[in-house]
């Protein structure tokens, strides 16, 4: 008897730990691997992590703020304006003609200066070198798109430009630009009229975060940005010496509310558009601070 009942109960275990999976539904899939960066797939996937995410059509904004100093010969350097930016940006699923999977990103920027000793955004600068007072015209770029990136490029495989120390990673890296200023004129070769500048961009991040395929974006991301450029047009220098470098660092964030009220506050009032990224099919020009500024001067002379 005492063998039936062990039988009996042996059974009922067995029922009802089976009707338990059953309820449960089948086992849960295995993890997935985490990224392997010396794999070119996975690096666009740890690029398209980095700059927004893995989701299309995901809103990601990148808040940055900073100053502004003149760099002349013979003189100091002079402290202009401060600044709040922002840029706004989506990613996108492609596929090229080759059958490689990558990503293309839409985005739209501003940068608000700002008085230094008060912190209000800009309506007019008086010009320490003329002593002419003029109209701000702050940074409205859209849009800032970027092609597709694909894990095999024309330079060759796509590579992890990080490097990482106790779980902590830093990516670095420079963009030199040199083109057509568009408020020049037909004789650029003859007598230079070409934009000239660099950016150079430190993204600050986790590795834990960076690897996890269960993460589609970086959110503990810092950012450190340095720009030399030529004089703004709007600062009406005429060609004399010098240049400017802005110093800056920001963050990325998930959400327009999560803005530094100065730049959220402008958005709203004057710039509603950049509540929002681009459509994910946008394939106009990009805008630069040049291009926007040649329309700004046309229409006025309109």
């Amino acid at each position: 008897m005492r063998t039936k009942a062990l039988f009996t109960m042996a059974a009922l275990v067995l029922a009802t730990s089976t009707l338990a999976v059953q309820k449960k539904g089948k086992a849960a899939p295995p993890p997935l691997p985490r990224l392997d960066l010396s794999k070119p797939e996975d690096v666009v996937t740890a690029n398209r992590k980095m700059q927004s995410s893995t989701i299309d059509g995901k809103p990601m904004i990148f808040d940055f703020w900073g100053k502004t100093y003149s760099r002349v010969p013979g003189e100091r350097d002079r402290l202009l304006f401060t600044w709040h930016a922002m840029n706004i940006r989506a990613t996108k699923s492609v596929t090229d003609e080759k059958g490689q999977k990558g990503y293309k990103m839409v985005s739209r920027e501003v940068v608000f200066y700002e008085d230094p000793a008060t912190g209000e955004i800009l309506r007019k600068w008086k010009n320490p070198w003329t002593g002419k007072e003029v109209d701000v015209l702050h940074v409205s770029n859209d849009p800032v798109n970027q092609g597709g990136s694909f894990p095999m490029t024309s330079r060759g495989p796509a590579k992890w430009m990080g490097e990482s120390k106790n779980g902590l990673g830093v990516l670095a890296f420079e963009v030199p630009l040199f083109y057509r200023n568009p408020l020049s004129g037909d004789y650029q070769e003859n007598v230079g009229g070409f934009y000239h500048a660099t950016e150079m961009f430190l993204f600050y991040y986790r590795d834990e975060e960076l690897l996890d395929p269960a993460k589609d974006a970086l959110m503990n991301v810092q950012v450190g940005w340095t720009r030399l450029s030529s004089w703004l047009p709007w600062m009406e220098m005429s060609g004399r010496a010098g240049e400017l470098y802005f110093h800056g660092a920001g963050v990325k964030i998930d959400s327009f509310d999560k803005l530094s009220e100065v730049t959220r506050q402008e958005i709203e009032t004057n710039y509603p558009i950049y509540k929002t990224p681009p459509d994910l099919d946008d394939n106009r020009p990009n805008e630069t601070s040049w291009t926007y500024f040649k329309k700004v001067i046309d229409a006025r002379k309109k």
